[in-house]
This record gives C-alpha cells, sequence and structure tokens, in this order.
C-alpha cells in the first residue's frame, strides 16, 4: 500500500544536461565542468573497455513524448545508457537504489525519478513527468536478469505508455550479462570485459486496450509491452551464415566448453566439433562443387551435426533424406533437389537395414564417411592444424546469409515429397525468434530424438543448442519408449521436444521420478491430446507446451511459453512474424493461416521442375503482393491475447452431405470417448453422400453409441461422427512422429 510517508525523488538537474553536451540558460561554472569531464572520462573508459558500440541512432525520434524500455542485463545498464544515448533523458529507478552510495553517485550524472513500484502512485509519477514532455527511460522488467533471457514484464510501463500515448523507442543492451557486473550464476559465460551493443530499435506505440476494466486494459497492455520487448530481441540479433553463428557461439562460451553427446556417451567441446567440421568440410569439398547439393543420410549424432556444419563453412548445401522413407522417397526427393551424390555411413546403414533401400537407388553416387576419411591426407592435416584450426573465419568459404543452407523435405502427404530450401538466414531467424521467448540457457540439456531431417529436429536439436551454448544429447531414434526416459534421467536432460504420440508412450513406460529435471517439455507436429496433457501433469507434474509450426516456417510458427500459455492453443505467433486470415468456401469459423516473416523459406524443389527453386505465393485477397507469404494450409482462429487456435487442415476437411466437417473434430470425438487409445480420421468416396468419414482407433470396443455421447458432451453435430470405425492393433506413423494419413486414406479407399 502507498504510505504518506514515501518519499518520491525527482531530479532533473539542468548541470547533468549542459554535461552531457545539452544547451542550458544556466552559466557554466566550475562545478559543471567537472561533471562534463567526469561524463566524458567516463564514456572513454567505456568505450576503451567494453568496446560499446552504437547501432540505429537513425531510429530516434526528433519530437514527441518518448518513452524509452531496454531490457535489464547488469548493474552497467543504467550507466551505459545515460552515458551513450544520444538524446538526455530522465531514469526511472527503484527507492532501493538510492540505499547504495555507489550508486548514487553515478545518478548524478543524469536526471533521475526514484519511485516504489509497490505503490499505486508510482506509474503517476511516471506518466506526470511523460506528459510533460521529458524522455523518459525504464527497464520493464524492473530487476535484472537472472537466467540471461527476457524475465516478466511489470504491467505498469505498458500502462503508462498506453496511457500516455508516447511513443516507445525499444534499446537493446546485449554482452554486459556476460561481464562480471551481471548477476548471471555460474553456469554462464562471463569475461573481464566483454564487448556491449546498443542497438536502437524502430519506434511503436502501444494503444489503449478497448477492454469494460481497468484491471484489464492493465493487463493487456502489460502484454503487449511483453511481446515489444520480445520483439526487440529479436530483431537486434545480427544476419549471418550457420557455421559463423558457431564460431561466435565458440567465441563466447569457449573451445573447451563441453556441448553435445550421442550413444557414444563421450561428450565434445566446441573445440572438439570445431575441428570435426572443417575436417569433414575438407572432404566433402573433394567429392563436390560449391553451392552443390549433397545427399546426408545419416541419423542423430555427433558426425552428423559436424558434417552439416562443415558444408556450410565450405559452401555446400546439405539435402537431409529421409531415411525412413524407402527407396521411392529418398529417389524423388534426390530428383527434385537434383542431389547426384549421397552421404552415408557403412555402420548406419548396416544398423538401420538400409542396404536394399541404397541398393534400389539409381543414378547416385554413394559416399560413405568410411572411405571418405581415408582421403584425409598429411596435406590436410596441416591444413587443419596449422590454419583453419586456429584462424576458421578465415578457412570458411561462405559468407552470404541468403545463400541456400539446407533444404529438408516434406512428407510426401500430397504427393511426391517437395524440397523445402531454407537459407541461413531463415534458420537463424527462427533460432533468434525462439530464444526471444524461452529462456533456454547453458543450465539446460536438450534430448534430441526427433530425426535431423525433420525440421524441428534440424533447427531445434542440430542449430539452436550449438549456436547458443546449450548442451545437447543425440538419440538415434523417439520410438525406443522404455530407454528414452531412463537416458533423460541418467543424463540430467532438462529439455524435451516431441509429439503427442511420443509422449504418451514415454509417459506409459517411465518412472516418475525419471524426468525430475525436466524444465521444458515442448509438444509439436501433431495436435496435443488432452489425456497425455493431463498425464504428464499428473504423474510428473510437468506442463506440456504446445507449439506449432511447418517445416516451410524452419519451422515453429507459434508456441506456448510460461509467460503466455493458454491451454488448447498453440500459443502466440513468435516475433517477426505477420499474418493474415483468409475465408474459405464451406468453413464458417476461422480462417486460412497466411504467414510472412524472415524465418519463410526461399521456395519449393518440386519434382516436376528438378533443382529451380520455387519461391512461395500467397493469394492474400486484397491490394498486397502476395509474394514472400507462406500458405500454412491450416485453418485457425486467433483470439484477442493473439493465442492461435488450430481448427483444422483445409486438406482435412470431409464433404458430408454438402457440409464441411472437419476431421480433428471428429478425432476429438474419438478421443473423448476413449483417451486412453488413438485415433485417427480418413475419409471414402461415397457417390450419393460426397465422402464417408471412417475412424481408424487402436481401441477394439469403441462403438458409435460412444461416440454419439461424446459428440454431444462437445457440442459437436452429428456429421462429426464417423460413419464407420476401424480398430487397428496400432496406427502407421511416419517417422517424424506424425500420423501417417496417406496410408489410412488408401486404407480407407480401400475398406468395404
Amino acid at each position: 500500500m502507498y504510505s504518506p510517508s514515501l518519499k518520491v525523488e525527482i531530479r532533473i538537474k539542468d548541470f547533468a544536461l549542459d554535461a552531457r553536451g545539452i544547451t542550458s540558460d544556466f552559466p557554466i561554472n566550475t562545478k559543471i565542468k567537472r561533471f562534463k569531464m567526469l561524463t566524458a572520462f567516463l564514456r572513454l573508459v567505456s568505450k576503451v573497455f567494453f568496446r560499446v558500440e552504437v547501432r540505429g541512432k537513425e531510429n530516434i525520434p526528433v519530437t514527441g513524448k518518448l518513452l524509452i524500455i531496454a531490457n535489464h542485463e547488469s548493474f552497467l545498464d543504467g550507466l551505459l545508457l545515460g552515458l551513450f544515448l544520444p538524446i538526455p533523458a530522465t531514469f526511472v529507478v527503484h527507492t532501493s537504489v538510492l540505499h547504495s552510495w555507489l550508486f548514487r553517485q553515478f545518478l548524478r550524472l543524469v536526471p533521475y525519478l526514484a519511485v516504489d513500484p509497490t505503490s499505486p502512485m508510482a506509474m503517476k509519477k511516471v506518466i506526470k513527468l511523460l506528459e510533460s514532455g521529458k524522455p523518459v527511460v525504464i527497464f520493464p522488467e524492473g530487476r535484472i536478469t537472472l537466467t540471461g533471457s527476457l524475465m516478466k514484464v511489470y504491467d505498469g510501463p505498458g500502462f503508462v505508455a498506453a496511457k500516455t500515448a508516447a511513443t516507445i523507442l525499444p534499446v537493446r543492451l546485449d554482452g554486459a550479462a556476460r561481464s562480471y557486473f551481471s548477476r548471471l550464476s555460474g553456469v554462464y559465460p562471463r569475461k573481464l570485459l566483454p564487448k556491449v551493443t546498443l542497438t536502437i530499435l524502430p519506434v511503436t506505440q502501444i494503444t489503449m486496450p478497448d477492454v469494460s476494466t481497468a484491471k484489464e486494459r492493465r493487463r493487456m497492455a502489460g502484454e503487449a509491452m511483453r511481446r515489444t520487448m520480445q520483439e526487440m530481441i529479436f530483431a537486434s540479433k545480427s544476419v549471418q551464415t550457420l557455421f559463423g553463428a558457431f564460431l561466435d557461439a565458440m567465441n563466447i562460451h569457449g573451445r573447451d566448453t563441453p556441448l553435445v553427446e550421442d550413444m557414444q556417451q563421450i561428450e565434445e567441446s566446441y573445440g572438439d566439433l570445431l575441428k570435426k567440421s572443417l575436417a569433414l568440410g575438407r572432404l566433402v569439398c573433394k567429392i563436390s562443387e560449391p553451392d552443390e547439393k549433397l545427399g546426408v543420410l545419416l541419423p542423430n549424432a555427433t558426425n552428423t551435426v559436424c558434417t552439416i556444419f562443415g558444408m556450410s563453412a565450405m559452401r555446400r548445401v546439405p539435402a537431409l533424406l529421409n531415411y525412413t522413407a524407402g527407396a521411392a522417397g529418398i529417389q524423388n526427393a534426390c530428383i527434385a533437389a537434383k542431389v547426384r551424390t549421397v552421404i552415408t555411413s557403412r555402420k548406419f546403414v548396416e544398423i538401420a537395414k538400409l542396404a536394399e533401400v541404397l541398393a534400389a537407388l539409381q543414378n547416385l553416387q554413394i559416399i560413405y564417411l568410411e572411405d571418405l576419411r581415408n582421403q584425409f591426407n598429411m596435406r590436410d592435416k596441416l591444413w587443419l592444424m596449422g590454419f583453419a584450426y586456429w584462424l576458421p573465419r578465415l578457412a570458411m568459404q561462405n559468407t552470404d546469409p541468403d545463400k541456400p543452407a539446407v533444404v529438408l523435405f516434406t512428407s510426401g502427404s500430397e504427393g511426391k515429397p517437395k524440397g523445402v530450401v531454407h537459407s541461413h538466414r531463415s534458420i537463424l531467424a527462427n533460432v533468434a525468434q525462439v530464444i526471444a521467448v524461452i529462456d533456454f540457457s547453458p543450465a539446460d540439456k536438450f534430448m534430441i530424438v526427433l530425426p535431423l531431417f525433420h525440421s524441428f529436429g534440424f533447427t531445434m536439436g542440430a542449430i539452436l543448442p550449438l549456436v547458443t551454448g546449450t548442451k545437447l544429447f543425440l538419440y538415434p531414434s523417439p520410438l525406443h519408449y522404455k530407454i528414452i526416459p531412463e537416458i533423460i534421467y541418467d543424463r540430467g536432460c532438462t529439455v524435451l521436444f516431441g509429439t503427442s504420440t511420443f509422449f504418451a508412450n514415454y509417459a506409459k513406460h517411465a518412472h516418475p521420478y525419471d524426468f525430475y529435471k525436466l524444465r521444458y517439455v515442448i509438444a509439436g507436429a501433431e495436435k496435443l491430446n488432452a489425456e497425455v496433457r493431463k498425464t504428464w501433469i499428473d504423474k510428473f507434474g510437468i506442463r506440456i507446451l504446445e507449439g506449432y509450426g511447418t517445416t516451410e516456417c524452419a519451422p515453429v510458427v507459434a508456441v506456448n511459453t510460461p509467460m503466455a500459455n493458454r491451454n488448447g492453443t498453440v500459443g502466440t505467433l513468435l516475433p517477426g512474424l505477420r499474418y493474415q486470415l483468409s475465408s474459405v468456401p464451406g468453413i464458417t469459423q476461422g480462417g486460412l493461416l497466411q504467414v510472412k516473416g524472415p524465418n519463410i523459406m526461399l521456395g519449393y524443389y518440386l519434382f516436376d521442375n528438378p533443382g529451380i527453386i520455387q519461391p512461395p505465393l500467397a493469394d492474400l485477397g486484397n491490394q498486397e503482393n502476395g509474394a514472400g507469404w507462406y500458405n500454412t494450409g491450416d485453418i485457425v482462429q486467433v483470439d484477442a491475447d493473439g493465442f492461435v487456435h488450430i481448427l483444422g487442415r483445409v486438406k482435412r476437411f470431409a464433404k458430408v452431405a454438402g457440409e464441411m466437417v472437419s476431421l480433428e473434430s471428429v478425432e476429438q470425438i474419438a478421443y473423448r470417448a476413449s483417451p486412453e487409445h488413438q485415433h485417427a480420421a480418413s475419409t471414402q468416396t461415397d457417390a450419393q453422400r460426397g465422402e464417408n468419414i471412417l475412424l481408424f482407433t487402436t481401441d477394439a470396443n469403441l462403438v458409435r453409441e460412444a461416440l454419439q455421447m461424446a459428440a454431444r458432451e462437445l457440442g459437436h453435430p452429428e456429421l462429426a461422427i464417423a460413419r464407420k470405425i476401424i480398430p487397428l492393433p496400432e496406427l502407421p506413423l511416419l517417422g517424424t512422429g506424425k500420423m501417417d494419413y496417406v496410408t489410412l486414406k488408401n486404407m480407407a479407399e480401400a475398406a468395404p
């Protein structure tokens, strides 16, 4: 509660403004000269020791009410902003800061307003200051980060911005958290004098939410400020290549930092990975030309990750082949991407029993890593240890982030697989988007069971950990339901990605204590079953965060986070993404989701036009050019808080007696009636009704009466109840963990 005895200090000293080069009507006296000299000295010291760089000065507005917001990395932040912001501003500080003699001395250099954020009068003081026309600096987090990422954003600054209609100027501080002036724990990399960058982003505003209560207006304005801060964290990331980002991370975390482990149970450091990557990149150069696409048919292993980064360094493009797709699927993928050479391993081929598959491939050169290693001669060794290992940036050949970095392939559910071409920019943009909303850290250890040829596994498993300094355990198959929980327990993993199907099976076989260290469990690729969510809460005390993505978006589009989570949705869209919803004839709820952003693919390689990139193009139904927009094919709703509700895929709607019925709703009814089993809906052509809906289920006792009761409980129409029920021992899955709807469709058409 507010106490009348609370002392609120407003110190707006004209001599401080003079000391920073601003003209004043006051005569320049000796005291002002001393402050001017002190400020100039501190600025020089900061430039020399912290190599402070200020970017984006052109984004500073000339006039108007200005609220400057910044992330809070260290005790240096206020001083750095005060010294290097090109405009004078009043700093909002906590009254407790005034208890420190040292901070009081620093505050003498700038105007400041000391407030108690627990007081209801505190934000009124800030509003009054802004409305007087004075620029104000505030840290919306209210405290120095303990995680290295964005922490909780308080509602007050957002409400102030909305109430005053002030122009918001975001300033991203980067580097100070790695100094000894931060509050990070010992697992984070520290340097005595790290480089510090201040990035000034384009201005923005927060409009006052149009809701009935003051409490709700304050909350929604606070949420808008959080999203603005996340956009700032994302937008300030530099653009480069995959290998360049790897080198940056190595410089921050150190060559000796252990990072990646696989089934060999040997934890390899940044230095080990660098050596392997450069060696493999050098070997690949012997069998390929610059910018050539080479098929990579390898499992989740350290050598696979090193092959990817080595090819990136040497301007070769890995085309990650799905080894579960069979000979026809692999052959068609190679034709689409114009791949002539496939790199694999004899040991992997033997273990995965792929000899017959490889024998069936035509017009492809198969290169085995075991044979390739024999070509690493003395000259190559001298190049590696005498030059490339110590000066890797000079050894790398690719510096263009807009060049193709990887080719991933769709599952072929709509015909032959398409090659999805991603640039270095799009992959790293998706990484930056994810880490802007989730606080992964060097204290975490990822358990990657999704195959690296899957976009989710590639970006979250092969790229994000290595460019952020997060430890990683690579496991070759997500289907080992009994073994994976034990490895998570044994290796102390804290992050797990997967699908609803996989999580359901892990829960069946895991001991209640196996997941005691898991901080984040994130589901994607298919809708999260409500029963799976409940099981994980009840048995392990873990909340599964559901997300949504597509291969074409590198892949994450939206995700629930600890700061913004709503069950039944896939979260909010990531920073940097724009969206439009287009109406679809026959579908009354929601619209067709189309997105645009830096993580969108360069385009497709198609079987009918091999090796030629077909850029994404969406029909927006308005005057805006659809180039660069991607049509997800999903029907969604976006609520007032920005949470995305997936209603179904356009191609997963059945037309029954002239009505459009979502097959997603058919499956929801089945899960309500039989929550412990798996269900999948498909269609069968019917001359009279248009289509019949068939339900494939692992519940041999499921009957239509149970479905009818579940439909009434959920409020779904009679048409959403499957006409036929077909029990199966198990439902077919793709190698990525998704339901194999192509196989189910064929089975449905063949059913009597």
